[in-house]
């Protein structure tokens, strides 16, 4: 186990823009106390390479770079130091680095905006190994995700490709799940809720701990009893489904009411 790092925190520089890395270096001249630049590097594979070398507690790392880009550079890694990203990633990218106390820097970086990235690593005086755990779960969610476009399905001897389009919602009764179309069709699926619902598209949303619905085909929401919601379908059979109490909140969010 890595020994909690001391200031001022051994720290590399990747990017495979020299303009911004000058400017980085420049920028955190003024913070000498807090930071120890020990190494640049171009791109990801020579970051990988200066981690390697180097062992700092803290790099500036750059996300797109030819080669390895920045989270492939991570995975990599035998250890993972502290992470301050220098990004122009999506809103996405940036929530999941807030949420998990990993900070980000927009390009170009703005001397405002460093100090609070400063002030906040010195308030934490972090651990590479206490940043560890945090930075593995964002690089899991920011993993491209295949893209979905059909639930395969058994019927008899054969299995169809039902398109998402089709699919009305999901159902959990005991230990099996079923697909219903729009049409009024349904399949036992192999799949569980909860995983249906980490990998379907955001149009699918659980309403309830056994309905999982394409609100691409909600007709009508009716107010029902105890704050839920009665949630008519664009069915074959105008399928009427209730959210449960744990989960009205995601219908309610989705359809902003």
């Amino acid at each position: 186990m890595r020994m909690a790092a001391e200031f001022p925190l051994r720290t590399l520089l990747v990017d495979d823009e020299p303009l911004a890395i000058n400017r980085l270096r420049r920028l955190l001249g003024a913070y000498g106390d807090t930071f120890e630049i020990v190494g640049e590097a171009g791109n990801g594979l020579e970051g990988l390479k200066a981690v390697e070398a180097l062992e700092p507690d803290l790099i500036f790392l750059d996300i797109e770079m030819p080669g390895l880009n920045g989270f492939e550079m991570l995975a990599k890694l035998p250890y993972l130091p502290i992470v301050v990203f220098a990004t122009a990633y999506d809103d996405y990218a940036v929530r999941a680095f807030e949420e998990n106390s990993i900070d980000y820097l927009l390009k170009p970086i703005e001397p405002e905006r460093l100090e609070k990235t400063v002030e906040r690593i010195r308030r934490s005086k972090a651990a590479p190994t206490g940043a560890s755990p945090d930075l593995r779960h964002v690089l899991e969610l920011l993993k491209p995700r295949k893209e979905l476009h059909s639930i395969s399905v058994k019927t008899g001897d054969r299995i169809l490709l039902i398109p998402l389009a089709n699919i009305a919602w999901f159902e959990a009764e005991d230990k099996y799940v079923f697909l219903h179309t729009v049409d009024g069709q349904q399949f036992l699926t192999n799949h569980t809720i909860s995983t249906l619902e980490e990998k379907l598209p955001d149009s699918f949303t659980r309403i309830s701990r056994s309905t999982l619905l394409n609100s691409r085909h909600i007709q009508e929401i009716q107010r029902h009893f105890n704050g839920k919601y009665a949630v008519i379908m664009r069915d074959k059979k105008a399928t009427q489904l209730l959210t449960g109490s744990s989960f009205h909140d995601n219908l309610k969010s989705l359809m902003e009411l």
